[in-house]
């Protein structure tokens, strides 16, 4: 096993530094001369921007805890105790528009689902992208169903991942699901695993990298790693490799952490750059000989599969209402299923390259 470990790693973070994107963490502490009152009265006050609702969903998801231990709106605080609170971001408030759209869903019930996204799709609506996106096919659909109240339209993305990557994402259809999702993405309860090709070959079969995520200094819609820890947000990703092919290999990832661009760039890190990756250095040849043939292989490749080489291969949770853990699996796409056999095909049968001039 190999560990790609910050220098000095404390593991005493910041509870700040825990925070992922779509939800958030408040840490109080009761005052001395505070009085005993009820503990939902209490936040209310104290989080003056969260709504009773809000709050009310995350003392019946479990997410509100007195000194470690999960409480009921009824609880009564005291002075001196350490009050934490994990809230799903709210949905912007923006409008989003519906559209028709094939969606590839694999479980739904009232309360979440679950769906399989193709490459390609840009999940959210922003700058550039203001419609023909997952969330604008997630409202059409959602509109139809039953339970969909209120005029309320905007479905729960518990979590992202980027337009080129495929596979699993899990969507909270009511507030209190997304809350108790949100907890789950927060204690690290969640189950992810990913398929990535990358460039180079392993010495073990399997590793950790261990390296905080910021803004790049350089080039600001970038992440980069920090090994020494001076800034960002801790991050830790494992992996296996499932299949060596010469030049590359294919890896399956876990994570620990839910960072922007994680994976990518603790690949690009370890010097294993995610193939055709063209923000992180996947997009040229990492690996290789210098001889035509070869070059003509790999642009033939990045042909076949004109994205990084990423999938969402797996997801395991706990059901919101239910308790029951849940466990979903992709199958690989056409266009990186392809890559493989081709990959493949070339660690069987390689060229002899001394015939190459």
């Amino acid at each position: 096993m190999t560990n790609y470990e910050e220098p000095g790693w404390d593991e005493q973070v910041n509870e700040a530094a825990e925070q992922d994107d779509l939800f958030e963490h408040h840490r109080l502490q009761v005052d001395k001369g505070q009085q005993m009152v009820r503990i939902d009265k209490f936040l209310i006050d104290r989080l003056p921007a969260t709504s009773r609702n809000r709050i009310q969903n995350a003392v019946k998801a479990g997410n509100v805890l007195v000194d470690g231990r999960a409480v009921k709106s009824s609880y009564r605080i005291k002075p001196g105790e350490t009050i934490q609170v994990v809230l799903a971001y709210p949905p912007r408030d923006t409008t989003v528009y519906p559209e028709a759209m094939d969606l590839d869903i694999l479980f739904e019930d009232d309360e979440l689902l679950i769906l399989n996204k193709p490459p390609g799709l840009v999940v959210h609506p922003g700058h550039g992208n203001p419609n023909g996106t997952l969330v604008n096919g997630l409202v059409h659909h959602l509109n139809h169903l039953p339970t969909h109240k209120n005029g309320e339209t905007r479905p729960g993305l518990v979590h992202r991942i980027d337009k080129d990557t495929s596979g699993l994402l899990v969507i909270a259809k009511t507030e209190y699901a997304m809350t108790h999702l949100a907890r789950q993405f927060f204690d690290h309860s969640i189950d992810r695993t990913y398929w990535a090709l990358v460039w180079g070959d392993f010495t073990e079969d399997t590793g950790t990298v261990n390296a905080h995520l910021d803004r790049d200094p350089r080039d600001r819609i970038k992440m980069a790693a920090f090994p020494d820890g001076s800034r960002g947000k801790h991050a830790i990703t494992h992996y296996e490799v499932k299949e060596r092919l010469g030049y590359v290999s294919l890896l399956a990832y876990t994570l620990e952490t839910g960072r922007t661009h994680q994976i990518r760039v603790h690949s690009a890190y370890m010097g294993h750059p995610i193939f055709n990756d063209s923000s992180y250095g996947g997009n040229r040849i990492v690996k290789g000989t210098t001889f035509s043939r070869y070059k003509q292989f790999v642009e033939n490749c990045f042909t076949l599969m004109p994205r990084m080489a990423l999938h969402a291969k797996s997801l395991g949770f706990t059901h919101p209402t239910t308790g029951e853990r849940l466990f979903f699996e992709s199958e690989l796409p056409a266009d990186f299923a392809g890559l493989l056999e081709k990959w493949r095909h070339y660690a069987r049968y390689k060229p002899d390259e001394s015939e190459e001039s």
